[in-house]
């Protein structure tokens, strides 16, 4: 048989056009002592799903909590047997290294996703992630990744991981040796905020997070950076109601822009609540991992306020309050790190942060600046000399 091809029907194929809308609501909320029998709030966090049979969960912990809370894995057990009817723990809880340590190392990425298929947990299970903000950041992305994403609950335990990085839509770990290299966007089931867990902070992990604040503060509410810098004192000094205030306003700004502000999985240029980061993050691959994050950020805050006050734009009244704010907190504010500046090409010099910032969206350069206390703006390319200038500054800041 012969077909003629000039006679085939011919069709017009055009794009199909799809619009995906996915609305994720989870809740953020703030207790004492999770596991005490007479605390129901993870129970009911579970419950709420309205599944009627028990889930299963699982835990992974940090070690740096259980030096402090050696009786946590006792608790976790104890508790979900007092509400067996709602919980059922599959495995022994793991536990992990803290800090950087967690998101250095890819094996534990592997070894909490082999806990998950061990265990059995499927994606209307649960998987507690229990410590501070790295280690949930490994956890969180062992969740999204497993069976493309299992139900994840965050019990932060630091200031930063209750203001900022436990409460939002980020999970990653480091590679290549530059941080959240891989990771992905994914919302908790919920977090759980607990403040008797701050108690046993070493100093430097308190006074770390507050960093997260100062920056929020700075970038959207002039209110609250004066409340930190009026209970700069206070906090120093440890006092829980100034942090539990703190932490609560924090996490509060930060959800309403993850929420409202048009683009809460970064799919554009711009990363306003990171001002201060671009150096932060070069800081901390530079000392290696030595230097907390907050205490990072704390330096990149100082460094990038120097600097819009160099660009004409922030007061020096504004400066010297932001500065001595941080000081009073108890923030170093330079350290020789600031100083490598040799080919901005040398992965080892400060600069080169600036492209790892940019490469990390993609885009053009955007970073944030300050017009003053509590408004932030956006630019698109930096003075480098200046940069250098600011730097100087902070460093005879630091003689005084």
């Amino acid at each position: 048989m012969i077909v003629d091809i000039n006679k085939r029907t011919k069709f017009n194929i055009q794009a199909i056009q799809q619009r995906v809308a996915v609305t994720f609501n989870y809740e953020v909320q703030f207790t004492n002592n999770i596991f005490d029998l007479k605390n129901p709030t993870l129970a009911q966090a579970i419950a709420a799903d309205g599944e009627k049979k028990p889930k299963k969960i699982i835990a992974v912990v940090d070690a740096g909590l259980l030096e402090f809370w050696p009786n946590l894995a006792a608790q976790l057990t104890n508790y979900t047997n007092f509400y067996a009817e709602v919980l059922i723990l599959a495995a022994e809880p793991m536990v992990v290294p803290g800090g950087e340590a967690a998101k250095n190392d890819p094996k534990l990425l592997e070894q909490i996703q082999q806990l998950i298929e061990t265990a059995g947990i499927c994606r209307h299970s649960y998987l507690l992630g229990i410590g501070g903000g790295a280690v949930l950041d490994l956890v969180g992305y062992a969740a999204a990744t497993a069976h493309r994403g299992v139900r994840l609950i965050r019990i932060p335990t630091t200031v930063l991981a209750q203001n900022d990085s436990g409460i939002g839509v980020k999970n990653g770990i480091n590679a290549f040796g530059k941080k959240n290299f891989l990771g992905t966007f994914a919302p908790p089931y919920a977090v759980i905020n607990d403040f008797a867990f701050l108690s046993t902070l070493c100093d430097r992990d308190w006074r770390s997070g507050i960093a997260e604040a100062i920056k929020v503060s700075l970038i959207k509410d002039a209110n609250f950076f004066n409340f930190i810098h009026d209970h700069s004192t206070a906090l120093a000094r440890r006092d829980m109601d100034a942090m539990q205030q703190l932490i609560y306003r924090c996490a509060q700004l930060h959800l309403e822009h993850i929420a409202t502000a048009g683009d809460p999985f970064e799919m554009g240029s711009s990363r306003p609540l990171d001002f201060g980061h671009w150096a932060a993050h070069k800081l901390e691959q530079l000392t290696d991992y030595k230097l907390r994050h907050g205490e990072a950020v704390a330096i990149g805050i100082a460094l990038d306020s120097t600097y819009s006050y160099l660009l004409g734009m922030l007061s020096h009244t504004d400066l010297q309050k932001i500065l001595n704010t941080l000081s009073a907190l108890g923030f170093t504010l330079y350290i020789p790190e600031l100083a490598a500046q040799s080919s901005i090409n040398n992965s080892r010099c400060l600069f080169r942060g600036l492209t790892e910032f940019r490469e990390h969206l993609g885009g053009e350069l955007t970073i944030t600046l300050l017009q003053h206390i509590g408004k932030g703006i956006e630019v698109h390319e930096v003075d480098i000399s200046l940069y250098k200038q600011a730097t100087s500054l902070l460093r005879e800041f630091e003689k005084q």
